[in-house]
């Protein structure tokens, strides 16, 4: 099915609003770190520095040293910094990561991060032979690594093919972030079952917004409050509670020069009350909760 056979259109001032959040909070802050296993045998994920003239690079040696880095020091800015503030973010994670960085993964576990699909390795879902097979390998061991099967999942730069929601019901998946369409959670049908969409983001991913488009370190963090201080006042307008998300990477957030900006958010959050730091995981439950999607 093409994505409109899957979910009608709903125009949001004519739905029910939602009950309050957790807490009785206004608003629901969802940070997700999103970690990745980047072949060396293949063309890399993404890249910092073009090869010269062009040509294509394999090894792609400096690319692949560029994410390397997020894994031995970016990340650990990031866990020093959620371990300080007492926030368990979403773990969008490579389950190949499980086993080339089990240091890393470890850490996440301990500190109670949930761990949320995000493929065997970093590679496009269209260029994968047996999907299926692949996120069921996905799905499996990450359960085996944490003891818990993932509700959530985040397809690689958000690719799907158009039996991905079949593939990922089939394995178990309850939430998907890769519909980035709305300010709530919203329910689409597959032929295995419902998925619940939750109000990931592609505005205020630093891929895009560093790498991509190429905007200044600081511009993220002024974009990232706006966002939320809009979303917040329309909560405290017309009642009903959204969710703001961020999606971030230890190679580009976890920089020195850039760490700063992420902090500086988290230190505007704290100065509003009715903002509830939850998770994927939280958060579909108390819309499962409301909703009854899933037994």
């Amino acid at each position: 099915m093409i994505p409109r056979d899957r979910v009608p259109f709903s125009a949001f001032p004519d739905r029910a609003g939602l009950p309050p959040l957790p807490g009785g909070a206004k608003l629901a802050f969802w940070t997700i770190v999103n970690l990745e296993v980047w072949d060396i045998s293949r063309p890399m994920a993404r890249q910092v520095i073009p090869a010269p003239t062009g040509q294509v690079l394999l090894p792609d040696v400096p690319n692949w040293s560029w994410h390397e880095y997020g894994m031995r020091v970016g990340f650990w800015r990031f866990h020093r910094l959620y371990e300080r503030l007492g926030i368990r973010p979403t773990l969008s994670i490579n389950a190949r990561v499980c086993d080339d960085y089990e240091r890393v993964a470890a850490a996440c576990r301990g500190s109670g991060w949930e761990f949320m699909g995000h493929a065997w390795e970093q590679m496009p879902i269209h260029k994968v032979e047996d999907q299926r097979g692949m996120i069921a390998r996905c799905m499996d061991r990450l359960e085996a690594f944490t003891g818990t099967r993932p509700v959530g999942w985040l397809g690689p730069g958000l690719t799907q093919t158009e039996d991905t929601p079949e593939n990922l019901a089939e394995a178990g998946v309850r939430y998907i972030g890769d519909w980035v369409y709305d300010d709530e959670p919203t329910v689409i049908s597959t032929a295995k079952g419902p998925l619940v969409t939750l109000p990931y983001t592609v505005e205020l991913n630093d891929i895009p917004m560093m790498i991509v488009q190429h905007h200044e370190s600081g511009y993220w963090k002024e974009r990232v409050l706006e966002q939320f201080r809009r979303l917040l006042q329309e909560a405290e307008e017309d009642g009903r509670p959204r969710i703001c998300s961020i999606a971030i990477h230890p190679y580009i957030s976890g920089q020195p020069h850039r760490i700063r900006f992420l902090e500086e958010i988290y230190a505007e959050v704290a100065r509003h009350p009715g903002v509830a730091h939850l998770n994927g995981a939280e958060i579909y439950r108390w819309f499962n909760a409301a909703k009854g999607v899933h037994a």
